[in-house]
């Protein structure tokens, strides 16, 4: 298959670059600032789609809006004509369309030329009317709040904020490119609309709280719930903004005698990883929850659990090492420890189900004896 890709040096258009290339049946034939519109018609031979995504929204004169975002696409249409044959094409507009200004009232224009085509030719054409699009690649200072406010925030720069409580509708570019690309698998020609989801509702307040959070993380060590959402979509184009010199940051080692305890990150409700060291012969724990849970899993080195029931005074022991993979589980009303009975120095990760509170740790020190 081949595609046309107008603006393809644009954000959107790297973005949806990136995915025909992980298809790799797809050759793109891009179109950028670079090329004069006289040649968009032989650009079009043997072209199976069209993906219309260049345009001007910051101009050095309102004048740029008609000749960049109406007369290219009036130009586009003409081309398609001339190939004497159906090429879908997929424009990216704006809600900007339902305002009375020069960009929205070009891309208004720009609309009406590809629907012509279609009620003329039959050319099926798919729009959409995307609202604030974010994600990674997008300029900062330029056109989306979320790619300005994600840049300076990554660098300890100042956020401005106008009107706090302005509401920013925003789709996620991996969302928008998905449903580019469903278009492609399935074409459904019943409209010529065609809507991104899902949309999500943010006001500029709210962004700036968001993203300095995910900023403190690398301090107090708990994460935001990034799973899911668009709590996952911010968070993957905040990290994208970091600089190469901020990949790395470091977090606070706990030494003495025994080996050394690193806490990697910790979450609101689901608990928090460490991980800890133990030179040979070195026996940790010695103590029983109530209700906190753990779970160990030895990385490097061997070792031997030992559990003792607090009620009942029963006895159970366990070796493992960091070849098997193996999960040992605490249980509160035991009493446990770990020692290393290896000749090396043995690595464990540790996950605990809630965060250390110091004030309140539901840990208390019982050695466990046979």
């Amino acid at each position: 298959m081949r595609v046309l890709v107008t603006g393809a040096k644009g954000f959107i258009g790297k973005n949806l670059l990136m995915h025909f290339q992980e298809a790799g049946d797809i050759e793109v034939v891009p179109f950028t600032r670079e090329h004069s519109i006289d040649q968009l018609t032989d650009m079009l031979e043997g072209i199976d789609w069209v993906f219309h995504l260049a345009g001007i929204n910051r101009p050095q004169n309102k004048e740029e809006f008609a000749s960049g975002n109406t007369g290219l696409t009036h130009q586009l249409c003409a081309a398609i004509k001339a190939c004497d044959r159906p090429v879908p094409v997929v424009y990216t507009s704006s809600i900007q369309v339902e305002r009375d200004n020069d960009y929205g009232n070009s891309k208004r224009a720009a609309e009406d030329a590809l629907l012509e085509l279609q009620k003329e030719t039959g050319n099926p054409v798919f729009i959409y009317r995307l609202p604030n699009v974010f994600g990674k690649w997008a300029r900062p200072n330029y056109n989306s709040a979320v790619a300005t406010f994600c840049h300076n925030v990554a660098r300890g720069l100042p956020v401005q904020i106008n009107d706090p409580d302005a509401i920013i509708r925003l789709v996620y570019v991996d969302d928008v490119v998905d449903s580019f690309i469903s278009l492609i698998e399935a074409v459904d020609t019943q409209s010529p609309f065609v809507e991104v989801a899902p949309e999500y509702q943010i006001t500029v307040g709210e962004l700036a709280d968001q993203l300095n959070r995910f900023k403190d993380t690398r301090d107090n060590l708990i994460t935001e719930p990034v799973g899911t959402g668009l709590i996952r979509a911010l968070y993957s184009t905040y990290v994208s903004y970091l600089p190469p010199d901020s990949f790395t940051y470091a977090v606070p080692q706990h030494g003495d005698s025994r080996g050394v305890f690193v806490e990697m990150l910790k979450t609101p409700d689901a608990g928090q990883f460490s991980f800890f060291t133990a030179h040979p012969g070195i026996t940790r724990g010695g103590h029983y929850h109530h209700s906190k849970t753990e779970k160990f899993l030895v990385i490097k080195g061997r070792a031997c659990f030992r559990f003792r029931h607090m009620f009942t005074g029963e006895f159970y022991e366990l070796y493992t090492s960091g070849e098997q993979s193996v999960i040992v589980e605490t249980v509160p009303g035991w009493t446990h420890d770990v020692t290393n009975v290896g000749d090396d120095e043995l690595i464990c990760m540790l996950w605990a189900n809630e965060i250390f509170d110091r004030e309140k740790p539901d840990t208390f020190a019982c050695p466990v004896e046979a």
